[in-house]
């Protein structure tokens, strides 16, 4: 079989497994109240976690831990709003959960532009595969790799000069229009403005001020910021504990995942089944809680898009299944080694 034939037949037996799931449980067709009722869950979790937090009832720990976890709930939730899966026709109410999703996850980027950017499963694995290369897709691991790999700002940013070259050369060569890596370049900055840049400045700032603190404490130091930026980390010392704090740690681990589950560089053009691999390892599991086990599932995805999140998760054994009947590779940790390539690297890539 063709590679083509063999993902036309994944689908077919995705989707067919999908509709006996959903004939069991006639509950799951009622897509727009699950979603909106998943939604309202995590979003009440996190308040709730937060309040008991400010009133000293559980450690900071805790909360940190379980809003990252709800904060993952609704990364699925923005990326099924991304596909137009919750409330297509009834624009308002999917706007308002889209922007929901966002300001309670303000590390990343803008999901109205992300939506205009996410040509992801048509150029997966390519080198203008943007979404995947912002978050360390196709580099050798490294210190530098791993400090970077939750930053779409700085981290960002130590990766725009090559991401940029690469999209020059695909458009010499006639993989890529020269308008559509014009557009590209145009909304990967557009997309961190003004939301995700501000949030990472103030994370840069709060950590700033812990080593400075180190710093004074071991080497009897005075180190310390003005006092207009020390009362700026007093004032947003709420929304840097209950958001950004957990949501950069759901945001390493994600990144974590997806930059690791996917292919990049050799990928056969339109093979889906090279795009990337079933990541279940068990050491992955802590990270995968915090992106609600999105390297468990995020393959079959490729497959059948239209599909909710939720459902993916109820009817993964059988996809996975199927999956691995027709090839897609589980648990390849020699991607670690190849910098996220499909096979081995020649001597002039390494």
């Amino acid at each position: 079989m063709t590679h083509q034939e063999k993902s036309s037949q994944i689908r077919r037996e995705i989707n067919l497994s999908y509709q006996q799931l959903k004939g069991m449980y006639p509950i799951l067709k009622s897509q727009n109240s699950i979603g909106m009722a998943l939604f309202a869950l995590a979003i009440l979790a996190i308040v709730v976690v937060s309040i008991a937090w400010f009133r000293a009832v559980v450690p900071t720990w805790l909360m940190i831990v379980s809003n990252a976890f709800f904060m993952g709930v609704l990364h699925e939730i923005e990326h099924d709003l991304i596909h137009w899966l919750y409330f297509k026709r009834q624009k308002a109410i999917h706007h308002f959960m889209l922007f929901s999703v966002w300001i309670l996850r303000p590390l990343t980027v803008n999901p109205w532009i992300r939506r205009t950017l996410h040509h992801h499963h048509k150029f997966s694995g390519t080198l203008h595969d943007v979404e995947e290369r912002s978050v360390t897709n196709g580099e050798q691991w490294s210190i530098k790799r791993l400090l970077t790999t939750p930053d779409v700002v700085l981290g960002g940013l130590f990766r725009l000069h090559r991401m940029f070259n690469d999209m020059d050369s695909e458009v010499k060569n006639g993989n890529l229009k020269l308008e559509t890596s014009s557009k590209l370049k145009r909304i990967m900055f557009l997309s961190i403005v003004p939301v995700t840049i501000f949030a990472h400045v103030i994370l840069y700032f709060f950590f700033a001020d812990l080593l400075f603190g180190w710093l004074s404490e071991v080497f009897e130091l005075d180190l310390s910021f003005p006092h207009y930026v020390n009362n700026m980390l007093i004032s947003l010392h709420g929304i840097i504990y209950v958001i950004l704090l957990p949501n950069l740690l759901r945001q390493f681990c994600l990144h974590f995942i997806t930059s690791n589950m996917h292919y990049f560089g050799d990928v056969e053009a339109g093979n889906v089944i090279e795009q990337t691999q079933v990541l279940t390892v068990w050491w992955t599991f802590p990270m995968q809680l915090f992106c609600f086990f999105f390297g468990w599932t995020h393959s079959i995805h490729h497959f059948v898009v239209n599909e909710t999140f939720y459902v993916r998760h109820i009817g993964r054994k059988k996809a996975q299944e199927i999956l691995r009947k027709y090839g897609v590779r589980f648990n390849d940790l020699g991607t670690f080694r190849r910098a996220n390539r499909f096979r081995e690297l020649s001597n002039k890539e390494v």
